[in-house]
């Protein structure tokens, strides 16, 4: 399994991309394929045909996977999109801001 420093519910800033600039929180984090589903972030379309639990069908909108690479960590203490860490400290790996040297954890 592939380890990412980055969680669900961890804030994070969009650096490249079409949605460049924004600051949403993680939803959802799927690291076998290193992507992560961020609130309000990677917004599509989607044709839903009806079903029994959305009887109208429709278009949806729905927010798809990005990669991991193109966020980049808002530190909860400086509040400045930053690097992450890891320190180990009392046997227990720590994430660690690269800008301000807090923990994040």
């Amino acid at each position: 399994m592939v380890k990412m420093r980055i969680h669900k519910g961890d804030t994070v800033k969009v650096m490249s991309g079409k949605d460049k600039g924004v600051t949403s929180v993680v939803m959802r984090a799927v690291p076998e394929s290193r992507k992560i589903v961020v609130e309000k972030v990677g917004v599509v379309k989607k044709a839903q045909r009806p079903t029994r639990d959305n009887p109208s069908g429709g278009i949806m909108s729905i927010e798809k996977p990005i990669h991991v690479s193109t966020v980049m960590l808002v530190c909860p203490k400086c509040s400045e999109p930053t690097r992450v860490g890891i320190k180990v400290a009392d046997g227990k790996k720590v994430r660690v801001c690269k800008k301000c040297g807090k923990d994040i954890d």
